[in-house]
């Protein structure tokens, strides 16, 4: 795939909806089960690039210079998750730290590190999960322990029914868990992903969801969901596994590498659709995987 790696981090409806200290701490006490006042210092240290679709992170976060919190929203299942964090959390690390400190004799503090996960993908997944950094560790079965360094994940399913005293906790979490179950629905019933999200932020209107940040942002909600839900559809359709058995398969001359006709045709559906909404070139290229050439033929047909 021509995936563009450390493209400029961009907004999705989670993290524009989470853009504020208040919401943020909302978010946060629900999931950590603390009660943190809404107006204690809230720095936001969420890297500026990532990559693309392998995006490390949704929001990071310094509460009051005592902690720092990544929270990943994510669609699809990772077992890597911890080790990403890992990678992630240095990254912060070196971005608010004074890096001259780290060579002084005095011992530095750092902020302490909490990982939460938000999940809200259409595959079967525990309420509550721990993913452990150990869990990686080549051949554990032979060592006296794990190792001295671990890192611990806190995965929340939070699909519609699951969770819901930690979801209702945060008006704003719940009313974004709304908003996505109700696209899928609509879209179940026959509405395609364009008529899907429109009857959704409808429905989240006239029921009090996420009123002022609909009316606020409604248009942006719709493009970013659109190339998200699209996004998703892509990872489903062209997982590593499948890529992998299909360059193990071989290369057919006018197949995109590692890729099935099917594939293949799912992502020239895929750019069509972009492409009637006037996405960047390079949007539907990094989003399909297709070549500049291949998209400057479906533009002109």
């Amino acid at each position: 795939m021509n995936a563009i790696a450390n493209r400029e981090y961009k907004n999705s409806v989670f993290t524009l909806l989470f853009n504020e200290p208040d919401k943020i701490l909302s978010l946060y006490n629900a999931l950590s089960g603390r009660d943190i006042p809404i107006d204690t210092p809230v720095e936001i240290t969420t890297l500026e690039k990532a990559m693309f679709l392998d995006r490390i992170n949704d929001l990071a976060f310094i509460v009051d210079n005592k902690l720092v919190i990544l929270i990943e929203h994510q669609s699809t299942i990772c077992k890597n998750m911890a080790l990403r964090l890992l990678l992630y959390i240095s990254r912060v690390y070196e971005k608010i730290l004074d890096k001259k400190a780290i060579y002084r004799n005095a011992l530095l503090q750092i902020p302490r590190p909490e990982f939460y996960v938000l999940y809200n993908g259409k595959d079967n997944y525990p309420e509550i999960k721990k993913i452990r950094l150990s869990d990686a560790f080549a051949d554990i079965d032979k060592l006296e322990n794990s190792g001295t360094l671990e890192l611990e994940v806190t995965v929340f399913n939070i699909n519609a029914e699951k969770n819901n005293d930690i979801i209702r906790k945060s008006d704003e979490l719940n009313g974004y868990v709304v908003f996505v179950s109700k696209v899928r629905e609509f879209q179940n019933e026959g509405l395609d992903l364009d008529e899907a999200i429109t009857s959704s932020i409808d429905f989240c209107l006239n029921q009090g969801f996420l009123v002022k940040f609909m009316e606020t942002h409604a248009s942006e909600v719709r493009n970013m969901l659109y190339t998200e839900f699209n996004l998703e559809t892509a990872k489903e359709v062209w997982y590593e596994e499948g890529r992998e058995e299909g360059r193990e398969e071989g290369r057919e001359e006018g197949r995109v590498e590692g890729r099935t006709e099917g594939e293949i045709s799912k992502a020239r559906d895929i750019t069509k659709k972009m492409l009637k909404r006037n996405r960047p070139i390079n949007e539907i290229i990094e989003y399909t995987g297709l070549s500049l050439d291949e998209v400057n033929e479906l533009r002109n047909t």
